[in-house]
């Protein structure tokens, strides 16, 4: 019985797997093999990530910003869930609906929005010379410090909730137990709260990094064209230049940089055991 029950749910998990193969599978196959045939071949189009001085500065630009990103994203998200996790019930449903309602916001009118709070005519820059506070304009937006505030704002709910998810799961009775011993708040959070969540940690922080890499949209509008990332580099490649061999070789290496982040972190017993892998 059990047996007959496992070859239908492999059948019908057929139709999603040629999905998959399909729509993902062999799209990335044929980046691939652009990358290797395209322009004067593979050797050409492989060694140009690592002569040229633009690929340089923008890989440069993306680890930056990507890593900015990531740091204060951890901060700000791990701030939101441990106060979530301290809340009554019916005041941590209404935070969850707030961290939710970013998530049904197109990441267009996002960008749009932080583009009017922090444009030299907007409202942020608005109201700080209303109250005097300064006398020019700060330049907030169409440079490295937009495109972080946008990247940061679209990440925090995804990593509020993977470190929620994670919080809640910490045993309360240890903490008890630290402050029946007379451990200090700050204790217990550096002893306690902080190594047990690391899990939570570090899979969110894997999550928006990965995510960041990749990021194209807001960078392209909040960085005005002056923070250019790898991404909105490749797009340029593809539909301005039509240099194919340049943006599929730096598409496919930007894969597998994802992919062994992915497999080096994986590597850690913590990390398996929070993506859900660990032994058994």
């Amino acid at each position: 019985m059990s047996s007959r029950f496992e070859r239908y749910a492999l059948l019908l998990t057929l139709p999603a797997g040629i999905m998959v193969l399909a729509l993902y599978a062999l799209p990335i196959l044929q980046v691939l093999s652009l990358s290797l045939t395209e322009g004067k071949g593979a050797w050409a189009n492989y060694s140009q990530l690592f002569t040229s001085r633009a690929v340089a500065k923008v890989v440069g630009t993306t680890l930056n910003v990507s890593l900015l990103t990531t740091a204060i994203t951890l901060v700000v998200a791990y701030v939101i869930a441990f106060g979530m996790i301290h809340m009554t019930a019916r005041s941590r449903r209404i935070a969850l609906l707030m961290v939710s309602i970013p998530f049904w916001i197109s990441v267009l009118v996002r960008a749009f929005a932080w583009i009017t709070i922090l444009r030299s005519q907007g409202v942020l820059n608005g109201a700080l010379m209303g109250l005097g506070v300064i006398s020019q304009p700060l330049e907030l937006v169409y440079n490295r410090l937009g495109v972080t505030i946008g990247m940061v704002h679209y990440m925090v709910p995804f990593a509020v909730l993977l470190l929620y998810a994670n919080l809640t799961d910490i045993d309360r009775r240890i903490v008890q137990a630290a402050r029946s011993l007379g451990a200090r708040p700050l204790t217990v959070f550096l002893k306690v709260w902080l190594p047990l969540s690391a899990p939570g940690l570090g899979v969110a922080a894997l999550f928006v990094l990965v995510f960041s890499l990749g990021f194209l949209v807001t960078p392209a509008l909040l960085g005005g064209g002056k923070t250019l990332m790898i991404a909105e580099y490749i797009s340029v490649q593809i539909s301005t230049t039509r240099r194919w061999d340049l943006a599929t070789a730096l598409s496919t290496a930007l894969l597998i940089v994802v992919g062994l982040l992915i497999a080096l972190a994986l590597r850690s017993p913590t990390m398996r055991a929070a993506f859900g892998g660990g032994r058994r």
